[in-house]
């Protein structure tokens, strides 16, 4: 049974998407939207042994397939509620979302973000909306905007667009599976999604354990913001008191009471990737694949490593959930990737304060193939030894324990900063 709260939401603990739900949000969907490719990545295939699909929700008209939900919600509502106007909270994709939908549909929707959102992103939101959506940039976090969002819904009686737990939000994120069902050759073993909210698993999940229960359905999360996880270990939602929002687009601290009550169902394993990890393969994919993807996107690809046994030979769908990367972080991605894969590390080096100390260091101390890629030095003359900071770029991983041994064989003092997060964060 499905009752209404005051802002639109569905309030159900037993809500579980039918076939007919989703089949009508699929026709809903048809008149703004086309079906995105399933396409078969020659690599991943070559290296998995394995029928590797990508379905391609980075190519949708907002690069992401938050405009399923979103509009298949907004088109569901009553003549006075689109009168009224709409409400949501977001940072990224779903306002795109939600922008592009008051544009289609002529409902004045307002938008809050945080004062923090990279101004790309708000940009794109006043695009996809025009005229139809006013942004209001508040407070510094997600958590700030939503508030604001919520207190906007009482006072003048609008309904709020929620990003994942709604019932009409999920059947739209469950057209990605229906597509799926629909374009596959053949039967699906597995399919990767990444997993935020919720919304997009508890979505497709629904729809293919109803249809084809023996494909499995894996959930991805990031590793600093394991929600879902952690909700199903414990078996009730929680809410995490720290995350790390590098992967923006799957970084939540609580996920929905509904998509949690349907993951409970549908999902067969969940897996945590690092973020590193996932920065690589956002890299990869760049660089082998020219396909352009957000942190969120990578998620489900970054995953498929863990499986490499279990998937060999099976037809396997990864759903590239977005595309809406800022270029300005191209260079916190190729670190995070360095960082992960061993091959940058920063050091505290105390220098005797000589001439030629430097030199020593990079004549006894680096390999031939060890590049300096950060330093910074202050002389300060009271002192024996002066500290510098010294970030060094390896070749190859296993060259790490050789450059330890050169700098304790050569008498230089070090710290090693990479196994200090806190202090390691304040100074690169």
């Amino acid at each position: 049974m499905k009752t209404e709260t005051t802002t639109g939401e569905s309030d159900t603990s037993c809500y579980y998407p039918t076939i007919k739900d989703i089949v009508r949000a699929k026709q809903t969907l048809n008149s703004v939207l086309e079906s995105t490719p399933l396409m078969r990545n020659r690599n991943l295939s070559e290296t998995f042994g394995a029928n590797i699909y990508l379905k391609r929700e980075d190519l949708q008209q907002v690069r992401s397939y938050k405009i399923r939900g979103a509009y298949n919600k907004i088109k569901s509502l009553t003549e006075a509620q689109c009168q009224q106007g709409i409400v949501c909270a977001s940072a990224g994709n779903h306002a795109q979302g939600v922008a592009y939908s008051c544009q289609k549909l002529g409902i004045q929707g307002i938008i809050y973000m945080p004062s923090t959102t990279p101004r790309q992103k708000v940009k794109q939101v006043k695009m996809f909306g025009g005229e139809w959506v006013e942004v209001k940039l508040t407070g510094d976090t997600f958590d700030d905007a939503y508030a604001a969002a919520m207190e906007e819904c009482t006072k003048a009686c609008k309904t709020f667009i929620h990003p994942f737990d709604d019932p009409k939000v999920i059947e739209g994120q469950a057209t990605v599976g229906l597509e799926i069902f629909e374009q596959a050759n053949g039967p699906i073993d597995y399919i990767f999604a990444p997993i935020g909210g919720g919304g997009l698993i508890s979505g497709l999940g629904s729809y293919y354990k109803q249809m084809s229960p023996h494909t499995k359905i894996i959930g991805v999360e990031p590793a600093g913001a394991p929600a879902m996880k952690t909700a199903l270990e414990q078996g009730h939602v929680v809410e995490l008191q720290e995350i790390d929002k590098f992967v923006d687009g799957a970084a939540v601290q609580r996920v929905g009471d509904m998509t949690f009550n349907i993951c409970q169902k549908v999902i067969d394993d969940l897996v945590l990737v690092p973020e590193g990890k996932i920065c690589t393969k956002i890299l990869e994919l760049y660089n082998y694949d020219a396909i352009v993807v957000e942190p969120a996107g990578a998620l489900s690809i970054a995953a498929l490593d863990y499986y490499a046994d279990a998937i060999k030979g099976k037809n396997v769908v990864c759903i590239l959930s977005g595309s809406n990367n800022d270029i300005t972080r191209t260079e916190e991605i190729k670190e995070r990737s360095l960082l992960f894969e061993g091959l940058k590390h920063y050091f505290i080096v105390r220098f005797p304060q000589r001439a030629g100390a430097l030199r020593d260091f990079v004549d006894r101390v680096l390999g031939p193939d060890d590049d300096i890629t950060h330093f910074e030095y202050r002389k300060k003359t009271s002192r024996e030894k002066g500290p510098a900071l010294i970030g060094i770029e390896l070749q190859d991983p296993k060259d790490f324990e050789g450059l330890l041994q050169r700098m304790n064989e050569n008498g230089f003092v070090t710290e090693y900063l990479n196994e200090q997060p806190d202090l390691f964060q304040y100074l690169i």
